[in-house]
């Protein structure tokens, strides 16, 4: 069996499957929409592409013919509304279907798609429609999001249409009816694969957000992240746990999935996230390979997963933050599946990860991709020797590797900045093993200096994580007259844990035991949960601004 990803792609593979070098194909008038989603429809019009059900028990199935129909009604929506190639156009969509085949028909357009999450309220709203020039939003009715953009429309000149989804709203037109009632037939519009395709506001740790932009080549690059990373089985079905607001849905529910002829699974749940409901969900419907953050990992270890069959699992995958050593042991004790963590940026796709014939290394995020020329370096730009802390970057030399972005929107100073020295800065510290593994240390902006020590928030987690009372940790640098800085701790506890004093005495002691005894945390807060931005990463810079 061929399959289409074959077509742009050219994959030297060791003896034991191993991913050792790779070379992508890029036509020049490459179009994911046009040319991997019909070409499938055309090819195997029956099989799934999507798997969707809610929490209120509806469910629908969708093959990549009925996505290939679909797209094409909705990009005569947008077309028939005015929207043409070039025009920026916003998905506030949760994990509703209607998001895969809106964004396919953007693509189709050649309309340039920015998936936005609906906890954006109406300044975060502002900020995006008038930085982007954002003419139109296709938006859900729950929640509050779509009043948050009725006020945010009376700063916002450049938005002039508004279509609604999941509910009636005054002054909305009806997503879903103008797409039942729309042509199924649409004629290729034709572009180049440098044009911008789709664009992320990133989380905004520190800062506005930045506008980090792909061209139409993207997708290809996820083939690595579905089919070596992934495992994806075309026979199978994979569920990333990822809102479509953020850029981990389309590295886990769309692009490389479908490259790879693998059906998805969407669990549209509009309540607060439970974890036994997303465990049911895996038993009920037999899935087969999963991915999602550590915080999702450690909320399943927190339930009995002894009550819930999860054998249908065959590949776990985790990224978003670094992992804890901890809950890979717990995980694989519970399930015999070991998770292979994988790293990547809003600006590109997979760079360092477990690739599937690859043995895990807890804690580890794996090596450094075939596709992108990987490097630590020191603050000269010196590449550092084993067991030696430095920045993570991408070299240069031959250009930027499909798959990474074409640039900061409006922002040409800052995309000069992070590329200075003939390399992509990520501004992400780590160190590699004699193996050529890499260790995360944390954000360049994160590292702690206390008493001429550098120390690294991730490794002191890592420790704290495997006491039994630490559900979620954050650790920071906290301000010191002696020391400059202290290690500060702040926990979320798991159930049956109380804060105390003598429960801190405790854990103090535990880094003490477990790391270097300088490391430990003087300084412990606990918390009912962590500060996080939209796409679930913690917001070390506000518990810093704390202080």
């Amino acid at each position: 069996m061929s399959f289409v990803y074959e077509d742009y792609v050219e994959e030297t593979l060791a003896p034991d499957g191993q991913l050792q070098d790779i070379k992508f194909h890029v036509p020049e008038n490459f179009n994911f929409a046009y040319d991997v989603v019909d070409v499938l429809a055309k090819k195997s019009p029956d099989r799934l592409a999507m798997l969707w059900c809610n929490d209120e028990g509806e469910e629908r199935k969708f093959t990549f013919s009925d996505i290939s129909r679909l797209s094409n009604k909705a990009a005569n929506v947008f077309r028939d509304a005015g929207i043409k190639k070039g025009d920026m156009v916003m998905l506030v969509l949760k994990r509703h279907y209607e998001f895969w085949y809106a964004i396919m028909g953007l693509c189709k357009l050649g309309a340039v798609a920015i998936p936005g999450t609906d906890m954006l309220m109406t300044k975060d709203l502002v900020y995006r429609f008038n930085s982007a020039g954002v003419c139109a939003i296709v938006c859900t009715a729950d929640g509050t999001i779509a009043k948050s953009v009725d006020e945010a429309q009376a700063e916002s000149p450049t938005l002039k249409h508004k279509f609604g989804v999941r509910g009636h709203m005054d002054g909305w037109d009806d997503f879903g009816a103008l797409v039942e009632a729309a042509s199924d037939q649409f004629d290729r519009v034709e572009n180049n694969w440098r044009d911008m395709m789709l664009m992320y506001f990133t989380s905004g740790t520190t800062g506005q957000p930045k506008m980090v932009w792909h061209n139409f080549a993207y997708p290809i690059a996820h083939i690595v992240t579905a089919r070596h990373w992934h495992d994806v089985n075309p026979d199978g079905i994979h569920f990333t746990m990822a809102e479509t607001g953020w850029g981990k849905a389309v590295w886990g529910k769309l692009y490389g999935q479908w490259f790879c002829e693998a059906a998805i699974f969407t669990y549209d749940y509009s309540s607060r996230f439970k974890p036994a409901d997303a465990l049911t969900m895996i038993e009920k419907y037999h899935i087969t390979t999963f991915c999602a953050p550590p915080t999702i990992y450690r909320f399943f270890i927190a339930e009995d997963l002894s009550k819930f069959n999860l054998s249908s699992l065959k590949h776990v995958t985790i990224a978003g933050e670094a992992l804890n050593p901890e809950v890979f042991y717990a995980f694989e004790k519970a399930t015999g599946l070991k998770l292979r963590e994988g790293f990547g940026q809003t600006e590109t796709t997979l760079t360092v990860f477990t690739q599937r014939y690859m043995e895990p290394r807890p804690g580890s995020m794996g090596r450094p991709s075939p596709a992108y020329p990987m490097d630590i370096v020191d603050e000269n730009g010196q590449s550092v020797r084993p067991g030696q802390s430095g920045e993570i970057v991408i070299r240069l030399d031959h250009g930027f590797p499909i798959g990474m972005f074409g640039g900061y929107l409006h922002d040409e100073e800052r995309f000069q900045d992070v590329c200075r020295g003939g390399v992509y800065h990520t501004g992400d510290v780590a160190w590699r093993d004699e193996d050529n593994y890499y260790w995360y240390v944390g954000r360049t902006d994160d590292l702690i200096k206390s008493s001429g020590y550098r120390i690294g928030p991730f490794e002191v987690e890592s420790v704290l994580m495997e006491h039994p009372a630490v559900l979620e940790c954050a650790v920071t640098g906290a301000p010191d007259p002696i020391r400059g800085q202290i290690v500060k701790a702040t926990i979320v506890l798991n159930r049956g844990y109380e804060p105390s004093d003598a429960l801190t005495k405790e854990i103090q002691n535990y880094v003490k035991v477990h790391t270097a005894p300088y490391k430990y945390p003087r300084l412990v807060e606990y918390v009912p949960e962590l500060p996080k931005t939209i796409s679930g990463k913690i917001r070390r810079v506000e518990l810093r601004e704390k202080q």
